[in-house]
């Protein structure tokens, strides 16, 4: 786990900008400590100066941390985040942002289910866009032999 302290420890932490940005919408955070988020390789997590980086963000909870020392919670259905001169970027189909944990699973949980939802919907009028193009080309393939 990271902690990033302003006033207590060793070393002072320098803030870095965070950019979230989704179809919709931009935010701006220019106070953030600290990043934890997940890739395919585990969890992970930045702090201002950190060097060149890009990575796949899976889907799930990412989660940051202000100057103040609070907790800041994203949830996303995985996005692109690239670090560079201090400013992270996240790129995403879609993005929500809460300071209550369990809050914003209650939305990414119900997020969830409405996009199920709505992939079984389409995958059921692909299905019978599937079938009738054969039942046509099946009529089609009828008449040719009927000349």
């Amino acid at each position: 786990m990271l902690h990033a302290r302003s006033h207590r420890g060793i070393f002072a932490v320098k803030p870095f900008t965070l950019l979230l940005q989704d179809a919709t919408h931009r935010e701006q955070v220019d106070d953030v400590a600290s990043f934890v988020g997940w890739d395919e390789s585990g969890s992970f997590g930045l702090l201002a100066g950190h060097e060149r980086f890009m990575t796949v963000l899976s889907w799930g909870l990412a989660r940051f941390q202000t100057m103040d020392e609070r907790w800041h919670y994203l949830a996303l259905p995985g996005g692109l985040l690239y670090f560079r001169q201090n400013i992270a970027t996240i790129s995403t189909r879609r993005f929500f942002r809460d300071d209550d944990v369990d809050r914003i699973s209650r939305t990414l949980e119900e997020q969830l289910m409405v996009e199920e939802d709505s992939l079984r919907s389409m995958k059921q009028s692909l299905s019978r866009l599937e079938e009738e193009m054969f039942k046509r080309l099946w009529q089609m393939g009828r008449r040719e032999w009927v000349l």
